[in-house]
């Protein structure tokens, strides 16, 4: 291939966010200005789950793992200067996508664009937020038929916008396997566009067709990776060929961004994370038939905390070195024909298929979600105790542990830190926003979006006009919960007796033991306060507690420390187990020691675990916390040994 032919690079985005809309706006500048070549915005929590900043829910929350945006005014100031019309523009939000989709489309008529050129994509993939992230708001009907709403709006009035991103990303997080990564992704995909057929004019079904995208995941073993891309490529093809009708082969096009794995980023020896982001990015650019559209690169050091700028910008030089000093643009499909990756590819295939199968019979995703979730944490579980186990290496965390001091962390930790007057002085330009909107516009919009909403009309025209108007997050969200109500998705842990003993006979030993002292069984209570719907570790531990003969309790996330110690009261909880990974430990555990404290549970030993520096997890221990858990504390045995000595009356007795 010639110079003239070289391939274009794929959009090189970096995915950001945090304190401020204000601050925000200053990285995304900076980033572009470095060569980013789209953006990739990061919400915090209480905007992903329709709260504003001055929710209760919010409290610890706001612009720790993304940016807040409570309104139009947040939205303005995040694109300040930055010609929307121009940009292409990535938003991670899905129980609020059509909230957020209008409020970026109420900017850019004020920037003058033609809104019909916009160009980006909202996530908007809810099945995965029951699944693996837990962002969602609403249950599946209703939730389904906002995502139609919003591909119906952008198929008429956006074209090239992609209304929906299926997002396999945090299947793989939860643990799925390659087979269950596709067939998931696949089936999730399969019940929006039956969702979505009945809408829209059979000509134009194959264009909407072609507007949907995937964001995926690409872990470790690379060529299994790689093999999986290829593998989506083909399978899409066929399901939209033969279960749409779709003729033209442009509109069955596999159209997919990525992030390679955060889920194998080591708290150990983090700056080996380097090479493993290296090597993931290689698995979704080295086939060009299967190749990412958009890439966007985890920091080496997530496993500690937010990145810093400079991290950013390392990951970015990452794909910058790839796309134009390598030569792999330069090359037809380096694996066409070769025998070795056809068989692998052929395989996940089959596996995804014989998945696929099971999960029509089922009804399709939304009946089988319970199904899905229940075997995400079987998968994950056996993920884990591969590696405790040493079948699974994992340089610096079960070999090779030995390790030299790291200069890239530096005095401020190697991460940075959120300014806790963040959250009261976005509070103040809420409550400055509120005042001085007109608030008869405000109640006639949320009026017409209630009716709307109640009516089963489409959301978006109103929820635009909302946004003109000065509506909030909050106030847009709560009108979706009246009209649709709340849901809360499966754990998939079963708190029924396990028979899994294998590695556990010696612990479940002691826990009978100390469960005889105690007179009942050894009761665990396992919480996540806060917004932090990342419950992969929480329900591992639960998992494995129940397998080891506790009797645990564990109701999923999004409980306020009010909830928790009220649970542990009314369970006569022996020891309560938090779990929280959005940086918001400190406000949330003091918070929830006072309550603990007020109800006479003081001596109820508390243990924390979560992405926590030193320094916090020292203030966690003045505050009473008896054992605080990180990434690197990968050893769950070690954990359940740790929870039955805290709760043994012979070791209290013995102190």
């Amino acid at each position: 291939m010639t110079e003239t032919q070289k391939d274009r690079p794929w959009l090189i985005r970096t995915y950001a966010g945090h304190s401020t809309a204000k601050a925000s706006n200053a990285l995304y500048r900076s980033n572009l200005a470095k060569g980013q070549t789209g953006l990739s915005v990061a919400f915090d929590l209480p905007t992903q789950t329709g709260y504003d900043s001055d929710h209760v829910l919010a409290r610890g929350e706001v612009g720790k793992v993304g940016v807040p945006i409570c309104h139009l005014g947040d939205m303005r100031a995040l694109f300040d200067q930055i010609p929307l019309e121009d940009m292409n523009t990535s938003m991670t939000i899905n129980a609020t996508a059509p909230w957020l989709l209008a409020l970026y489309i109420a900017v850019a008529e004020e920037q003058g664009a033609d809104v019909s050129k916009l160009q980006g994509t909202v996530q908007n993939d809810l099945i995965k937020e029951y699944l693996s992230r837990g962002t969602y708001i609403c249950p599946p009907k209703p939730s389904l038929k906002m995502i139609a709403d919003v591909a119906e709006y952008c198929y008429t009035n956006i074209p090239k916008w992609n209304p929906m991103n299926v997002c396999s990303y945090h299947l793989q997080e939860a643990g799925a396997t390659p087979e269950q990564e596709l067939a998931f992704a696949l089936a999730t995909a399969t019940a929006v566009l039956d969702e979505l057929k009945p809408r829209i004019p059979a000509e134009d079904f194959p264009t909407v067709v072609g507007r949907i995208s995937f964001f995926v995941n690409a872990g470790i073993r690379f060529v299994t990776e790689m093999c999986k891309m290829r593998a989506f490529v083909d399978l899409w093809d066929e399901i939209c060929e033969k279960r749409y009708g779709i003729d033209n082969p442009k509109m069955r096009r596999f159209r997919y961004g990525v992030q390679v794995n955060s889920l194998g980023l080591t708290e150990q020896q983090p700056e080996n994370n380097v090479y493993r982001i290296l090597i993931e990015m290689l698995a979704v650019t080295l086939s060009k038939k299967a190749r990412a559209r958009a890439v966007q690169l985890p920091a080496w050091n997530e496993a500690l905390g937010l990145p810093r700028p400079w991290d950013q910008q390392w990951s970015m030089r990452m794909q910058q070195i790839l796309a134009y000093e390598t030569d792999l643009l330069e090359f037809d499909d380096l694996f066409d024909e070769n025998p070795a990756v056809d068989r692998k590819v052929e395989e996940l295939k089959e596996g995804a298929r014989a998945e696929l199968a099971n999960l029509d019979s089922m009804g399709g995703a939304v009946k089988s979600i319970e199904y899905m979730k229940g075997r995400l944490v079987d998968s994950n579980a056996e993920r884990l105790n591969r590696i405790e186990r040493n079948e699974t290496i994992v340089v610096g965390v079960n070999k090779w542990v030995e390790t030299e001091p790291s200069p890239l962390m530096t005095e401020d930790g190697g991460i940075m830190v959120v300014d806790p007057a963040v959250e009261q002085e976005q509070v103040e330009r809420l409550n400055v926003w509120r005042a001085e909107r007109d608030q008869d516009a405000v109640d006639a919009a949320l009026a017409d979006l209630r009716a709307a909403a109640k009516d089963g009309r489409n959301v978006m025209e109103p929820s635009i006009a909302a946004a003109r108007v000065g509506v909030t997050t909050g106030e847009w969200a709560a009108e979706m919960r009246k009209a649709y109500g709340e849901y809360r998705g499966p754990t998939g842990v079963s708190a029924s007796v396990s028979n899994k003993t294998e590695g556990l006979d010696n612990i479940r030993d002691a826990v009978n033991a100390v469960s005889d002292r105690l007179g009942r069984r050894l009761k665990f209570l396992v919480g996540k306060p806060g917004l932090d719907g990342h419950s992969n570790g929480a329900e591992q531990i639960a998992f494995r507690a129940r397998d080891c003969g506790m009797d645990i309790s564990y109701e999923g996330i999004r409980l306020t420390p009010e909830e928790i110690v009220r649970g542990a009261l009314e369970e006569e909880a022996h020891v309560v187990g938090l779990s929280i990974l959005s940086g918001s430990h400190i406000p949330l555990v003091e918070d929830l020691m006072e309550r603990m404290r007020a109800a006479g549970l003081g001596n109820v030993p508390v243990i924390v675990g979560g992405i926590i520096p030193d320094d916090d997890a020292k203030r966690l221990h003045a505050m009473g916390v008896a054992r605080v858990y990180t990434p690197k504390d990968f050893e769950l045995n070690t954990i359940m040994t740790d929870i039955v000595t805290l709760v043994d009356p012979q070791s209290v007795a013995a102190e």
